[in-house]
């Protein structure tokens, strides 16, 4: 993952404290360092690097409360919340779960552009890409149809994964990213006759009705914590016949919840419901890793979502 972010508080000596403090928290100090961030906030009462690293000590050290207080002032000291102390807020059952903000999204990515393909494929054993190709080609077998599509959509298209696997099948691919420094990646691989920097529900909101074939996102839904918005705007731009296929993480219970991992899991009654009502029909969906969590494979789902 990309390196942790840090917001200078604009005092080089309280951003010495937090420097310090780190280095402390990665030795396993943890006291120590949580002492040296509540003097770096002293100094600097809006530092909210130094507010966002004493949350996660002490949420670590059990402290819930002293957690969500800590997290609340970094994102009140960043209101851009570029740490995702929301997302902190919401694990910790503070806050009810709600859509990541956009600004969190993007700085990740941003930061993760450089080494993004990399971690992907060798650190977590990435395979969102190749799962979507195997279900939209089950899907056209099913249908006697050939897996050709004149125009594409790459939602969270990153670095170009997802268009790489079904350059072969898509004549010309639109990409559609949060992340400007993924987009400037995807460019690289001329997959794309355009790409563009928008939020997903917004990238298709401008596209005509009815004008393409295929619209997929690959690892991205994990990001979504509201289906529907996504689903409606693809039903409206998929042509008669269209496929939106996707991939999310899911768990045995109800609903949507954030994981460990800061990723959304949506539960498999909980996809089935969105697509119903998205009124798309659902034409595949199976149970299947699109990617490990450590060494184990996160539970997930590949779906396929037609319009009649």
């Amino acid at each position: 993952m990309p390196a942790r972010l840090f917001l200078s508080s604009g005092d080089p000596i309280a951003d010495r404290r937090f420097d310090f403090a780190r280095d402390l928290q990665l030795r396993g100090d943890l006291a120590a360092a949580a002492d040296l961030l509540r003097q770096a906030v002293e100094l600097a009462p809006q530092f909210a690097s130094a507010w966002f690293a004493l949350g996660e000590i002490r949420q670590e050290l059990g402290e819930r409360e002293a957690a969500v207080e800590a997290f609340r002032r970094a994102r009140d000291a960043d209101p851009l919340d570029r740490h995702g102390a929301a997302m902190r807020l919401m694990r910790l059952g503070a806050e009810p779960v709600a859509a990541m903000p956009a600004s969190y999204v993007r700085t990740l990515f941003d930061q993760y552009a450089p080494r993004f393909e990399e971690s992907l494929l060798t650190d977590l054993r990435y395979r969102g890409p190749s799962l979507l190709f195997k279900a939209v080609l089950a899907v056209r077998n099913a249908e006697k149809k050939a897996a050709f599509f004149k125009r594409g959509i790459d939602l969270g298209c990153g670095t170009g994964l997802a268009a790489a696997a079904f350059a072969g099948n898509v004549d010309r691919f639109i990409g559609i990213d949060l992340s400007p420094r993924m987009i400037e990646k995807a460019r690289a691989t001329g997959f794309y006759a355009e790409l563009e920097v928008a939020d997903l529900a917004a990238g298709l909101a401008d596209k005509p009705d009815a004008n393409v074939d295929l619209v997929l996102a690959a690892d991205v839904m994990v990001y979504v914590a509201d289906l529907a918005p996504v689903l409606a705007q693809a039903k409206r731009v998929l042509a008669k016949g269209g496929l939106f296929a996707f991939t999310t993480e899911t768990h045995s219970g109800d609903g949507v919840i954030l994981g460990a991992g800061l990723r959304y899991a949506h539960a498999i009654a909980h996809v089935r419901a969105a697509v119903a009502a998205a009124g798309l029909r659902l034409a595949y969906l199976e149970e299947a890793s699109a990617r490990d969590e450590g060494t184990i494979p996160a539970p997930g789902l590949v779906v396929v979502a037609a319009k009649a």
